[in-house]
This record gives structure tokens, C-alpha cells and sequence, in this order.
């Protein structure tokens, strides 16, 4: 099964790896053979880069902590890493964390004499199509608004760079000065050679048994210990750093699964080639190929359509490789000899095939777990974990020491998979799969996985598909992204790429549709996304929102848990929909919720029996899980007497919204709807009929509140899925009614400044930096109130800010914003206003760390830049669409109605006592 090293370059590859191992492990700060510490701060499972970097940053922090390596440090799948480092990436997060990746490799000259692993030798990125150019053009404005340097050539350019290039081959280049290349076995040695000299400790062969936890009181497990083959250490913190072994660590801790699945990754190296010496690594990723430079030898690997999936990795490989698969990895000599002829003439010195570790989306997976209180992770790396675990780490020991991480890691944390998905391994495998496979596709803004889809759906999936729906998926929900009126089109089953002897899909429709989304420009769906919008700006526009997450926060400490939990102040009376923030230590934003406060009901999914005051959470499905963490973990911290019930499959959530949203629901309900009857930011639970003025019909009880995520008049139903369907074919016939998705909805949300959170409203966002200093009681004792006031008090070095633009030109995010010439943000959302008629931009506004100031940002001349050009753009303070939300109210004085100009109703008097 193993390839046992005979490759003679290889083989003192490894015996080196051993002898710098066995250096590190007999110097001062490692225990002895016959005995471990009997209790320490944080223990890290695994010796590879993510745990050498966790360990290193942990020390400089002084905590106490202890890493061990079931055999030699490296020894897993770091030793034979390839160990390039990018300064570019298509993500935010992303480009912060690989600049600091950069930062501690370079430093560590500094803190070790002998350590010479980090050589900056640069980067270059091959395009070989007009929409790939597009992309690297992205990525090189991106790179303007956050400093990170790189040059557009042309290929005669390029190759003066780098000789073996084929001009022909290409049409642009991506130059990049800050990539770098990192030696493994050197820098895990610099790593654990400070952090011993900072008091950590340092165990070799010394395998894992068992991670111990416990019940608390409140029934929830926390780590008690890690007991190894050596003795037992007495810990509240793990930080599972296993690598491809990351899911055994896990079931360990009785985790039972991982979403980390173990792939064949290979590469070979080359004979010397004199002319490459300093030239940059190179990405060709149109033919998913990367050469790496090292001397005058180079390496060449990629990410092929057929790759080999492991069920698993014995626990005893330790220095072992693989056989290369010449049928498999042959694609990628071919296209290395398209671009660099001179390739084709070159002498293989050595083969490279190991394990490496990829996860369903190809992000790491760090965080705590939420199954368990004081286990985390911090593996899955995807084959980058050279390039990302330095960045990563100095975040995770934030998140240990702090309680949160700097950055907005939502996009790694573990927290983004809901349980639904972890429980079913082929969702893992298909969609980890797909993820290697497409590790170098182009990263189009509104592209859709074809693998693990329909891990959830609520009850109204299959009418939705019946009726047009074509459907995206978030947090492994189906939620409908916009209507083919007439058309049927189901997501088929992940059918491989047609590899490994499975066969194509017949019905491609849903994949063909996908392709008018490949795009940096707007949409081919983009005018029938734009009908829907506006059916809601004109008329009445439907809404399937089940996807969202769905809470009640009941219990004798009920009242203690929110005042701590929400920003909002929750002391007004019942009925109340109040929106709200849940910040953490920091005063970041976490999440943002709608509460709705309620007493006790009839017992039904939509109104409980419960004793006291509670509250009904609705969340972002996108965050659900994360969200339910959060309150768990203040249950736990605070040893609140406080229940969390999640009913998010329980109930539907069906959402009517736009100027005739009243008039039609009026029709199914004998409840009053009016202004006076029916407050805005109120709900309570009403009766909807299967027929319009019908009350012999058969009623269905929902509980109705008086939002509109759209900037509409409008409500939303939240319905139990048992009578769901019922309600949606009562009415889907409703004259006027237009069935509409989320990609109308997000833009109508956009278009009246609504936030968006993960996007325009993150964790390394104030309330204060994001205009929703409303939504914070003054003299509240919610978690992070300290630095609101901080904030309040002394200004903010960046500022939300809303932006039009008069060009048409398509938005999607991380265009960079320009203020009289200079840089001083990015957009962290981009979309079209199809009332307004123009691209909107949303982003912050910064002042070389100074103070933001009103008159700073009014002052200002601005410009967004798209792709390379320059676009003037108009600054708001909020969006000019409904300034005053009159809308909300129902006044529609441009059509020339209001509330009171609607059709009378049931009702209308129920504020009076009487009824009609």
C-alpha cells in the first residue's frame, strides 16, 4: 500500500527530517521518555506545521502548554509539503492571514541564529483566458486597497522573470514580489526552538490514548485531559492539530465526525535547470498546475479531475510515501511542458506522493467544537497549511486566551457546518472531492457546488422546484435563488465529474443554468432577478425564508441570557420584534438577530407552553449553527438556568412583502393587519384560510411578525411544517402575488442598507463602525457594551460606508474604494439596485488608522475601482432608497396609496375591542 523510500534524494530527505527531529526532541524543554507533565494549559495533539505554529504563538502569550507527536515532529504529511506561501487570495480574510504567515516566517531569522527557511522569491499567477484575466485583475485591486503589492505583465514581461516561459502559451501574468517559499522541516525546528525557550514543553513518540471530558451541571461535556502511553495530563483545553488524522484526535474527545477526508497529493522534482535560480514560483491555474522554485531545481504539482480519495491513514505511517500514479498525475507534466517547453526535456530526480488532508469547501477547519467545550481544531489545511497555520495560529491562540479571534474566522471556523452535514459521509466525501477537484477553478461571485447538495430541505422544497425554483444551497440548506417560471429544475446527484467509471448526469439543466453565472459582469439571470426585485417594489413579492435558524430561549434565567446576549433592549412589553446584535468580548459583531419576546402559548410549535418570559431567535440560516453556539457557550460560562430549543426544521417561514403585501394577505386571515391593529416590529399568531374570504375553510395557526428584510410593507408566516404546504398553495393563487428568490431578496435588502452579516457586518466590526449604534441599550450589561461606549466615546478608525454608482457596471465585493486618489477600504458587498437602477457598494472607510470623521467622509471625493478602472461613485451615510421608511408603514405616496387607502378588512377594529 505504501511506497517505502528508495529514491535516493528522498530517502536523505527523510534521514534529515529525522536527525533535526531527534535534535529538537532531546534539548532543554521536552520531557523525558518515561514521563509527561501531570497538567498544563493547552495541549496540542499533533507536531506538524499547525501545531509547531499553535505552540510557538501560545508561548509567546505565556501559557503553559504541552504539544505532542504520536512519533517525530513533521513526521506526518508537513515533512513532505511542498511549502509555498501567497500573498494573494480572493478572500479578505485570506490576504490578512498569509501576510502574517509571511510576517513569522520572516521573523524567525531573528529569533533563531541558524534558521534560513523563508526564502522570498516571489509569485507569478499564468493566465490563459480572457475571464481568468479578469479574475487576477480582481485579486490585483484587491491587493491595491490592502497593500499587498503585484505587477500586471504581459507575457514577454513575464518570461524576462521567469525564462522557461512560452509567451505564446499565455496572455497575462500576475506578478506578486511578497510570495515566498518556506522550508518545513527549518521552520517547525525555528518554531519549537522558541517556544521551548518561552517554558513549552515538547513530547515525541508519545501517542494518544484517549482525550478525557465531562458532564457539567448543566449536562454539557468539557475536557478534563489527554491521557497518553506516558501518563495522563490534567487539561481544560485541546487543540487538535492532527492533520489527516484530525477526525481519530476528534473520536477521541467522542466527536464522531470530522468533515476531513485524506487525498493522494502528489508532485515531482526536477533536475537542475541554471536559469531558474531566484525566479518566482509560478500558478498556472487555468490547467490546475503549480511549479514550485527551490535552487535550480524546480517541483511540479496541481490538483487533477480523478485524484485518489483514502478511507483513512494508519496510525503508524511516519516517512512513507506512496507510489506516484503516472496515469492519474501525467495530466499536469503535460501542461507544465505547454508552458514551459523546456520541461518536457528535463530529468525527473524524485517522486512525491503522500497524504494530505481537504475538506468540503477547501478551508481549514478551526475553532471550538460544539460538541465539546474546550476542544479545538486547528487541521485541514487543504495542502496550504505551510502557507495559512502561521496566521492561522496567532489566531487561534487569540481565540484560546481571548475567547475570540481577531480576525472574522467565520469562513474556517468549525461552527460554519451544521450537524446535519457532518452526519452524513457522503456529503463529506462528495463535497471534499469536488473541492479538490476545483481547488483552481475560477472563483465566480455567485457559483453554486454541484456535490453535497440536498443535505436539508424544509417542507416547501419540492412545490418550490415544481413551480420554477432553481435552487442555491447555504449551510447545506435548499433555498430558492430565483424563479424559471415553467421550468422544473432539481440539483441531480454529485455524479463525480463523470470519473472513476461514474457516469454523467443526462439531465444537466441545473449545471447549463450555473454556466450563465460565470461571469464577472452581471448575470445572465440578472433581468429576471430584476423582475422579481422589483414585483416586490411595485407589488407583493413571496419569500420561502425557512432556511433560517429558528430558537426559543426559554427557562428561569431566560431574562439574565438575553440581557447578557442582545444588544437590544428586551424589557418592553410582549409582542415586541426587536433587532439585535450579539456582540463578543470585544464588542465585535457575532451575529444579528430578530428577538421577538414572548409569554407562554397554547403549546404548539409556533407558541409553546413555558413559564416566565421567553424569546423566539431567528437568525441567518448561514450562522445558525454559530449563532446556537454563541448562546450555549453564555449558558455555560454564566451557569445560566436557560434551555435553547431549536426548531428550525420545526417551522416554515413564508414572506410576504411589497406595497400590496396587505391587501392580499388580508384576504387569507380574519386578523387585523392595519397599522393600529397591527403594529410594525410586532407579531402574535394568527389564522390563515386555504381560500381567500372563506371562514368555513379550514384555518392554519401561524405566528405572523410585522418585518420585512426588503424595506416593504410586508410580514412574515412562521408556519409549522406540517401545514406549510397547505398555506403556500393558498397562496401562491393570490392575484398579484410573484414568487421570488433570495438573489431579489439580498439585492432589495442591499438597496435599502440592510446589513448583511459575514458580509458588510462581521466579528471584527463595531456596532459603533457599522451604524447600528441604535440597535444598543445605553447602560446595558450585554457582552461587549464596554467597547461600544469605548467607541462612542473616542471615535473609530473605519466607517460604514453606502455607495451608487452611475456607471452600470456589475459590484460583487472587494473592489477597492478610493477617497481623493488614495485607498482607504474595499467593498464587503456588492450588488445591483434595480429600483434605484444603479450598482450599489458597501464597505468601510478608513483613515490611515486615524479618526473617521462625518466631515472626513462627506468630504470626500470617491471612486470604486472594478477589475483595473476607475468608476466614480457617490457617498451615502445610509441608502437614499426610503430614507425615512415610510414604505415599512405602508405609506406609499409615489403610487399614490397608503395603509388607509387599502380594502376594508376583518379586523380593522380589534384594537377597539370590536370586530367585523
Amino acid at each position: 500500500m505504501f511506497k517505502v523510500i528508495r529514491d535516493g534524494s528522498v530517502r536523505v530527505r527523510a534521514s534529515n527530517f529525522l536527525k533535526r527531529s531527534n535534535t529538537i526532541r532531546f534539548s532543554s524543554g521536552a520531557g523525558s521518555k518515561d514521563e509527561v507533565v501531570s497538567s498544563a494549559d493547552v495541549v496540542i495533539i499533533g507536531g506538524g506545521i499547525a501545531g509547531c505554529n499553535t505552540l510557538y504563538q501560545l508561548s509567546k502569550r505565556g501559557v503553559n502548554a504541552v504539544l505532542l507527536e504520536r512519533a517525530k515532529l513533521t513526521s506526518g504529511t508537513t515533512w513532505h509539503t511542498a511549502g509555498m506561501v501567497w500573498s494573494l487570495r480572493p478572500c479578505d480574510l485570506e490576504v490578512k492571514l498569509l501576510r502574517d504567515s509571511r510576517t513569522v516566517y520572516s521573523a524567525l531569522a531573528k529569533e533563531v541564529d541558524d534558521y534560513a527557511g523563508w526564502i522570498n522569491n516571489g509569485g507569478m499567477f499564468i493566465s490563459r483566458s480572457t475571464v481568468r484575466t479578469q479574475e487576477y485583475l480582481r485579486l490585483h485591486t484587491l491587493g491595491k486597497a490592502m497593500g499587498i503589492p503585484s505587477e500586471v505583465l504581459d507575457p514577454h514581461e513575464a518570461q524576462k522573470i521567469f525564462p522557461l516561459l512560452d509567451p505564446s502559451a499565455f496572455k497575462m501574468a500576475l506578478y506578486a514580489t511578497e510570495d515566498g517559499t518556506i522550508d518545513p522541516a527549518m521552520a517547525c525546528s525555528a518554531l519549537v526552538k522558541v517556544a521551548k525557550k518561552n517554558g513549552a514543553k515538547v513530547y515525541e513518540d508519545c501517542p494518544v490514548v484517549d482525550v478525557h471530558y465531562s458532564h457539567n451541571l448543566l449536562g454539557n461535556k468539557e475536557v478534563t485531559g489527554v491521557h497518553t502511553d506516558r501518563g495522563f495530563i490534567k487539561t481544560k483545553c485541546v487543540v487538535n492539530c492532527g492533520g489527516a488524522w484530525g477526525a481519530r484526535v476528534a473520536r477521541f474527545a467522542g466527536v464522531p465526525s470530522l468533515p476531513l477526508i485524506p487525498f493522494k497529493h502528489a508532485y515531482i522534482v526536477c533536475e537542475a535547470i541554471p536559469e531558474i535560480r531566484g525566479g518566482p514560483n509560478i500558478r498556472d491555474h487555468d490547467t490546475s498546475l503549480y511549479i514550485k522554485v527551490q535552487g535550480e531545481t524546480c517541483s511540479i504539482g496541481g490538483y487533477e479531475g480523478n485524484p485518489h480519495m483514502l478511507d483513512q491513514v494508519p496510525d503508524n505511517l511516519q516517512f512513507h510515501l506512496y507510489e506516484l500514479d503516472w496515469d492519474v498525475f501525467g495530466v499536469h507534466m503535460q501542461s507544465a511542458t505547454s508552458l514551459c517547453p523546456k520541461l518536457g526535456t528535463t530529468g525527473i530526480k524524485s517522486t512525491i506522493c503522500g497524504p494530505e488532508s481537504f475538506t468540503p469547501d477547501h478551508k481549514p477547519l478551526l475553532g471550538e467544537d460544539t460538541n465539546v467545550f474546550g476542544l479545538y481544531h486547528n487541521c485541514g489545511y487543504n495542502s496550504a497549511g505551510m502557507m495559512f497555520s502561521a496566521g492561522c495560529a496567532i489566531q487561534m491562540a487569540e481565540w484560546i486566551t481571548k475567547g475570540r479571534p481577531h480576525y472574522n474566522m467565520f469562513s474556517f471556523d468549525i461552527r460554519r457546518f451544521t450537524p446535519a452535514q457532518m452526519s452524513r459521509a457522503h456529503w463529506m466525501r462528495e463535497s471534499s472531492h469536488e473541492s479538490y477537484v476545483r481547488n483552481y477553478n475560477i472563483v465566480f461571485p455567485n457559483d453554486e457546488k454541484l456535490a453535497g447538495r440536498d443535505a436539508s430541505h424544509d417542507a416547501l422544497h419540492q412545490e418550490l422546484v415544481d413551480d420554477g425554483a432553481v435552487m442555491q444551497a447555504r449551510a447545506g440548506w435548499e433555498r430558492p435563488a430565483f424563479y424559471i417560471p415553467g421550468e422544473k429544475i432539481r440539483v441531480q446527484q454529485y455524479d463525480w465529474g463523470g470519473t472513476n467509471d461514474y457516469p454523467r448526469n443526462i439531465d444537466q439543466r441545473y449545471e447549463d443554468i450555473l454556466k450563465g453565472e460565470y461571469t464577472f459582469g452581471f448575470s445572465k439571470h440578472h433581468d429576471l432577478i430584476g423582475k422579481e426585485a422589483l414585483a416586490c417594489r411595485n407589488g407583493a413579492a413571496l419569500f420561502n425564508m425557512s432556511y433560517y435558524g429558528k430558537f426559543y430561549l426559554t427557562g428561569p434565567d431566560a431574562q439574565r441570557t438575553a440581557d447578557l446576549a442582545f444588544t437590544a433592549d428586551l424589557t418592553k412589553r410582549d409582542e415586541r420584534v426587536m433587532y439585535s446584535l450579539l456582540l463578543n468580548d470585544k464588542g465585535g459583531v457575532e451575529a444579528d438577530v430578530t428577538v421577538s419576546i414572548m409569554d407562554g402559548g397554547s403549546g404548539q410549535l409556533h407558541e409553546p407552553i413555558f413559564k416566565g418570559r421567553g424569546y423566539y431567535v431567528v437568525t441567518s440560516g448561514f450562522s445558525a449553527n454559530h449563532t446556537l453556539a454563541l448562546l450555549r457557550r453564555i449558558v455555560q460560562t454564566h451557569k445560566l438556568r436557560a434551555t435553547i430549543t431549536d426548531v428550525s426544521k420545526q417551522l416554515c417561514i413564508l414572506s410576504i412583502q411589497g406595497p400590496n403585501s396587505q391587501r392580499i394577505l388580508q384576504r387569507y386571515t380574519d386578523a387585523g393587519l392595519s397599522n393600529d391593529a397591527f403594529p410594525l416590529n410586532t407579531h402574535r399568531s394568527i389564522h390563515v384560510s386555504k381560500a381567500p374570504y372563506s371562514p368555513e375553510n379550514k384555518t392554519y395557526t401561524c405566528r405572523a411578525l410585522r418585518v420585512a428584510w426588503a424595506g416593504e410593507l410586508g410580514w412574515e408566516l412562521h408556519i409549522p411544517s406540517a401545514n406549510a404546504v397547505q398555506v403556500y398553495q393558498a397562496l401562491r393563487k393570490a392575484k398579484g402575488l410573484t414568487n421570488a428568490g433570495w438573489r431579489a431578496l439580498t439585492s432589495l435588502s442591499a438597496e435599502k442598507g440592510y446589513h448583511l452579516w459575514n458580509a458588510d457586518l462581521r466579528p471584527d466590526d463595531n456596532p459603533i463602525e457599522a451604524n447600528l449604534g441604535f440597535t444598543c441599550r445605553k447602560g446595558g450589561e450585554y457582552i461587549g457594551n464596554e467597547y461600544v461606549t469605548k467607541a462612542l466615546a473616542n471615535g473609530v478608525t473605519k466607517k460604514y460606508g453606502y455607495f451608487t454608482l452611475d456607471d452600470k457596471v456589475a459590484l460583487f465585493g472587494h473592489e477597492a474604494i478610493f477617497r481623493n486618489g488614495v485607498p482607504v477600504g474595499y467593498l464587503r458587498r456588492g450588488d445591483y439596485g434595480h429600483y434605484l437602477d444603479k450598482p450599489i457598494g458597501i464597505g468601510y472607510v478608513t483613515n490611515k488608522d486615524s479618526i473617521v470623521t462625518k466631515e472626513y467622509l462627506k468630504e470626500g471625493n470617491y471612486e470604486i475601482e472594478v477589475m483595473g478602472q476607475k468608476y466614480k461613485a457617490t457617498f451615502h451615510f445610509k441608502s437614499p432608497f426610503d430614507p425615512h421608511g415610510q414604505r415599512l408603514l405602508g405609506n406609499y405616496g409615489d403610487q399614490g396609496m397608503d395603509e388607509n387607502t387599502h380594502e376594508p378588512h376583518a379586523g380593522q377594529n380589534e384594537r377597539a375591542g370590536g370586530s367585523e
